[in-house]
């Protein structure tokens, strides 16, 4: 799961994560560090993070291609979605 880098790419700390899921410090950086989650934790962070659930999973590659040509719905201006890539 890409948490951690989702929070990283929103400028959103865990401390903010816990504020927006109004769950402890504590409980997120479990979240962060399990292997798994069940669907309605992860639908939970989605929506704390404003990203579609598969974001989670994606890498940034997969993010930038699916986000391509997305305009706003409310301006009609592209959305420019800026994404990083760590190398290990």
């Amino acid at each position: 799961m890409r948490i951690k880098e989702l929070l990283k790419e929103k400028g959103c700390t865990q401390q903010i994560l816990a504020n927006r899921m109004n769950i402890s410090l504590s409980a997120v950086k479990q979240m962060v560090s399990a292997e798994s989650l069940t669907t309605s934790t992860l639908e939970k962070i989605a929506t704390a993070l404003d990203v579609p659930m598969w974001q989670l999973f994606a890498s940034p590659e997969e993010v930038a291609k699916e986000t391509k040509g997305e305009t706003c719905p409310y301006c009609g201006q592209p959305i420019a979605i800026k994404t990083t890539i760590e190398k290990a």
